[in-house]
């Protein structure tokens, strides 16, 4: 999370409800986060400076592999973009042995509503990675995912930023485990509209895949 205290609270809660451990990695916010996000029952792990998506999701695999009674890992946005029924339900895909990565598509069913210039860019990254690892995604740069803990323990994410996503699909595509996408649907609200999420994040994709 980075300066989520209006939501921050309410999405903790909302998981608390489904899963027994939330961790919370405040990657530098400056707005009263992390102790909204404690005061909400999550653990906190804090960055003391900002330092970017990528890096907040190592440190989170990092110490919920510290906890050896771990058996999956989901990454869940802080900002209340992703439903928690979503997540359970790619949970319960490794718990059946389906598989051992399971990861969020928005393009498997009609619930998210994309914008065209957004879509256009997802679908470049989602071809791209498809000939850069074989992994033939539909949605590359999605960040919900399920992980078991044997998977997550192989995953070390040297990429701070946006790259982080693409570096992620490129190890999973050497790790080789079972993996299956799941339909998930983003919520694209007032309030991550506000931040720039939808527009900045394309921009920042397509610099992505430009420049490395």
């Amino acid at each position: 999370m980075y300066n989520e205290a209006s939501v921050v609270g309410d999405v903790v809660r909302e998981l608390l409800c489904e899963f027994n451990h939330v961790v919370c990695i405040d990657d530098g916010s400056n707005d009263g986060s992390p102790a909204i996000a404690r005061a909400a029952g999550a653990a906190v792990v804090e960055h003391p400076v900002n330092l970017g998506q990528g890096a907040a999701l190592q440190t989170g695999l990092h110490f919920a592999l510290r906890d050896p009674a771990t058996t999956e890992i989901v990454t869940f946005d802080a900002d209340g973009q992703h439903l928690v029924t979503d997540a359970k339900a790619m949970v319960a895909r490794i718990q059946s042995g389906e598989a051992e990565v399971v990861l969020g598509s928005r393009f498997l069913d009609h619930r998210t509503k994309v914008s065209p210039l957004k879509r256009f860019v997802l679908r470049v990254a989602a071809t791209q990675s498809r000939w850069a690892t074989g992994m033939a995604l539909t949605d590359a740069h999605n960040g919900l995912r399920a992980f078991n803990a044997a998977t997550a323990a192989r995953i070390n994410l040297t990429q701070n930023r946006m790259a982080h996503a693409s570096e992620l699909v490129r190890q999973l595509s050497e790790i080789q485990p079972r993996w299956v996408e799941h339909p998930v649907k983003i919520i694209y609200t007032d309030y991550s509209k506000a931040k720039g999420q939808s527009l900045l994040n394309s921009v920042n994709i397509l610099t992505d895949l430009l420049f490395r």
